[in-house]
């Protein structure tokens, strides 16, 4: 269970970001993403380390190479705490920017995972989600 004042900072963090890329602010949103960072780097190795907050840093970290770095910690973090939700989630956001740097086969493989870690969660839309895409980029790989 991640932290109460934790979660509120992140989705605050979140939607300040959000904000500032709509209105393509970059000066602003680089500083929401250095206070985002510092967030996750004060809570990593300790009780307030929560993958949500790395899927979240990930979310928004504009070099993919290093959102794809991050999403692999914010990965093994859900699954060293078992969180399906989480572990389905991130998969699929790897999935997703893996198969946009044309790395198809991981891209494949991690929506495989999310498939997966998805079957424990109730989320039926999100599991329809899935599967479409997976069914998608399977045909399109024949």
């Amino acid at each position: 269970m991640i932290n109460t004042k934790i979660y509120k900072s992140i989705y605050v963090l979140a939607e300040q970001l959000l904000e500032a890329d709509s209105k393509n602010d970059q000066q602003a949103f680089d500083a929401l993403y250095a206070q985002l960072k510092d967030l996750c780097i004060e809570n990593e190795k300790s009780d307030k380390d929560h993958p949500e907050q790395w899927e979240t840093l990930a979310d928004f970290t504009e070099d993919l190479d290093a959102a794809l770095v991050i999403y692999e910690k914010a990965l093994g973090k859900a699954t060293a705490i078992n969180s399906k939700d989480h572990m389905a989630s991130i998969a699929f956001s790897m999935a997703e920017l893996q198969y946009e740097l044309g790395q198809k086969d991981a891209a494949i493989k991690s929506l495989q995972n999310a498939k997966i870690s998805a079957n424990k969660i109730e989320d039926r839309e999100f599991k329809v989600e899935i599967d479409q895409l997976l069914a998608q980029w399977l045909a399109n790989e024949t």
